[in-house]
């Protein structure tokens, strides 16, 4: 029996089931989403991400997501889901979490004024302090998962040839500080006036380096005039430069995953 989704299972059914004293008014499949089928869900008392993983690696990753996200809960001066981790009837896991209204940067970042680009940098550079600072001591084993060891399963089990991803660089310099692991234009949240808000999708997070969060934020293409104010607030250029290479071999290899094997997801955010 298979412990991931696809998109011939009933979903509808499922999220029925997960909201049953609620009416559900509308769905809408997400189409960017590679590594879940993601479907924001709309009822008459409020609106809803739901994420099915695609794989079993996924599967076991969207556990370690819900962990992550609730165990950071409250602990930045930004929001993260409250998520809540489900299960069906065959035993497979799915999250749940309400939407927060607003926009991400990747949809916002070619339009915003001056002001708003180098606030949004300052806030996401707070964010990734603030997440590094974290005690862990008490945190649950999975949200000491190595990022490391993360990217190098990553690889392994979906990568044919294997990728460049620098895995030994990355186990190198790897530090025992909290990180976001997927920290990229998309998963940063603004509100109407275009201030930073929220980062969401912990699936990547785990301990590491502070600098992949760093590398990640400036490894798909934005304004040069974020990433400059977005650096300014960092020291190692080199290793984040080296991070960031490291990242786009990822994106690249992942990317070619996904052309292979989900057609129907859409790409355009590389």
């Amino acid at each position: 029996m298979s412990n991931f989704f696809t998109i011939n299972d009933p979903l509808d059914q499922i999220i029925a089931n997960t909201l049953p004293n609620e009416k559900i008014l509308k769905t809408k499949h997400i189409i960017t989403g590679w590594t879940n089928i993601v479907i924001e869900v709309t009822t008459n008392k409020g609106a809803y991400f739901f994420r099915f993983p695609r794989n079993p690696f996924w599967s076991k990753m969207i556990v370690k997501d819900a962990t992550v996200c609730n165990f950071v809960d409250g602990k930045t001066s930004y929001y993260t889901p409250q998520m809540k981790l489900c299960y069906d009837d065959k035993n497979r896991p799915f999250s749940v979490h309400q939407k927060i209204e607003g926009y991400t940067l990747g949809d916002r970042i070619y339009h915003l004024s001056h002001t708003a680009l180098t606030g949004a940098a300052y806030d996401i550079a707070k964010f990734i302090k603030e997440l590094s600072n974290i005690d862990l001591k008490n945190a649950p084993d999975a949200v000491k998962y190595p990022l490391s060891d993360f990217l190098h399963e990553l690889d392994y089990e979906h990568y044919e040839n294997h990728i460049d991803a620098d895995h030994t660089y990355i186990k190198q310099t790897e530090l025992k500080k909290l990180v976001h692991g997927d920290l990229n234009l998309g998963n940063i949240l603004l509100d109407k006036n275009d201030k930073v808000i929220g980062i969401i999708d912990f699936c990547f997070a785990g301990t590491g380096n502070p600098n992949m969060d760093v590398a990640r934020m400036i490894s798909r293409p934005a304004p040069k005039e974020f990433e400059q104010a977005f650096l300014k607030y960092f020291d190692d250029t080199a290793e984040i430069e080296r991070m960031k290479l490291a990242w786009k071999h990822i994106d690249n290899g992942y990317a070619e995953h996904i052309r292979t094997n989900f057609p129907e997801i859409n790409l355009n955010q590389l």
